[in-house]
């Protein structure tokens, strides 16, 4: 069906529609306009807020409300490739569109798509004079049959698939409420996917410090537990600190933007007596008083560590806490590094699908590859039960076995080439037109 043609009096009008943020002095009306005529009503936003009004000749003809992004969606965080830590601390950079409103006897074709095209424009400016710190990706909930979010999609929103159905409670935790809704998403910039997932944050934002990332005190308890069990390969004289206590407070520091060894221990000194006491700290019977690690602790510790041991340790950690169904295995050669003899080190890594966090990585030595050094990644990792992908190299019959019959585990490897050419052939015969893909809607 063709798009409804404007007529010029309503091309005019296009053209001369503005959006602004509401004046303080406005507010009331914003509300009350949105409470009368929103399908949803209104009571209030969630987070940091703006509200906007798009005006035509200074008469009201449409509300936008924005409002904190939405915590959790798988959805999302799949797209934009978010491991639950990146996910804690760039949150604040996404922001959710969760009233928008024509005002009664205002509508006509494209009014919509128009408005939300001014209002993006200047949604990152108008949050970073609010609060600071920029908007990169703009997100919505589409509720789907009721609505389409067709002046979503003219606006050129991407759909990224749907919601579970669930909703965050007020005091914590998610029920369920059965109406799973269409998520869209629109970039700010051309670079918002690829700066949200990237491991070091983007220079425009090192005036406002990422979010940092809060341990509950089970995943305290749960780094500590791991960590007791690594070898202490300090000497007995002098050793006051326990080992656990200093590589708990290390991670935790960092999960909150600690980047140094004096801001790890600045982090320590801040935590109180019955935290020191849950990660069984130092206790002083002088002072009757716990202590935190102090800088030359945490920084003689980390350097001495087994490098190999802790890796493991912090990846079996995360594997405890982070719900996954799938394991990507994929080797790169590390830009910039360099052996003593000229060549550039090539690392194997093992990472959480939708999740990116790496659990395991392992240098390749020169006179091997990335085929019998998969097994040796994987052998301490616990994938019971989960799909291991990797790409053509590790098509091999050794690395099938030992993932189903050693780790019991799936695996799906991606293509078949030349090192596997019977395979390959016999691949090729198959009637592949009687096994089309099959596309989902769940």
């Amino acid at each position: 069906m063709d798009a409804p043609k404007l007529t010029p009096n309503q091309q005019a009008d296009l053209l001369r529609i503005q959006v602004r943020p509401t004046l303080p002095t406005e507010r009331e009306r914003w509300n009350t306009l949105m409470q009368a005529h929103h399908y949803r009503g209104f009571r209030t936003m969630a987070g940091r807020t703006l509200r906007y009004v798009a005006t035509l000749d200074d008469r009201w003809v449409a509300l936008l409300g924005w409002q904190a992004a939405a915590y959790q969606c798988q959805a999302r965080e799949q797209w934009i490739g978010w491991s639950w830590v990146l996910r804690r601390q760039r949150l604040h950079l996404i922001a959710n569109n969760a009233r928008f409103l024509i005002l009664p006897g205002e509508s006509f074709p494209n009014l919509a798509s128009r408005i939300l095209a001014l209002n993006l424009h200047r949604l990152s400016a108008d949050w970073q004079a609010v609060y600071r710190h920029p908007i990169v990706l703009a997100e919505t909930f589409v509720e789907s049959p009721r609505f389409t979010g067709a002046c979503y999609r003219a606006a050129n929103w991407i759909d990224v698939g749907w919601t579970k159905g669930f909703a965050r409670r007020p005091g914590g935790g998610y029920v369920y409420h059965g109406q799973p809704k269409r998520l869209l998403l629109h970039p700010l910039q051309p670079q918002a996917r690829a700066w949200l997932a990237q491991p070091q944050p983007q220079h425009e934002w090192t005036q406002t410090p990422m979010q940092t990332v809060t341990l509950s005190d089970a995943q305290m308890e749960g780094l500590r537990q791991i960590f007791f069990h690594l070898p202490d390969v300090r000497q007995r004289q002098g050793k006051r600190h326990p080992l656990a206590a200093i590589l708990t407070v290390a991670v935790a520091a960092v999960l909150t933007q600690a980047q140094s060894y004096a801001a790890m221990a600045e982090w320590a000194g801040r935590l109180t007596q019955t935290q020191l006491k849950r990660i069984r700290a130092r206790f002083n019977p002088t002072t009757q008083r716990y202590v935190a690690p102090s800088e030359p602790t945490i920084r003689r510790v980390l350097q001495r560590a087994n490098v190999d041991a802790l890796d493991a340790a912090i990846g079996a950690w995360l594997l405890g806490i982070a719900g996954f169904e799938a394991v990507a295995v994929d080797g790169k050669v590390l830009k910039g590094a360099v052996r003593e003899d000229g060549t550039q080190v090539h690392l194997l890594s093992a990472f959480m699908h939708g999740q990116g966090a790496t659990i395991a990585q392992k240098e390749i030595a020169q006179k091997t590859n990335e085929i019998p050094e998969l097994r040796a990644l994987l052998k301490d990792v616990d994938i019971q039960g989960k799909v291991v992908t990797a790409d053509a190299l590790h098509t091999q019959r050794e690395t099938a076995r030992f993932l189903v019959e050693d780790k019991k585990a799936d695996y799906l490897f991606t293509a078949v080439k030349g090192n596997q050419r019977k395979l390959r052939n016999s691949l090729i015969c198959l009637p592949w037109e009687n096994f089309p893909p099959q596309c989902r809607n769940d």
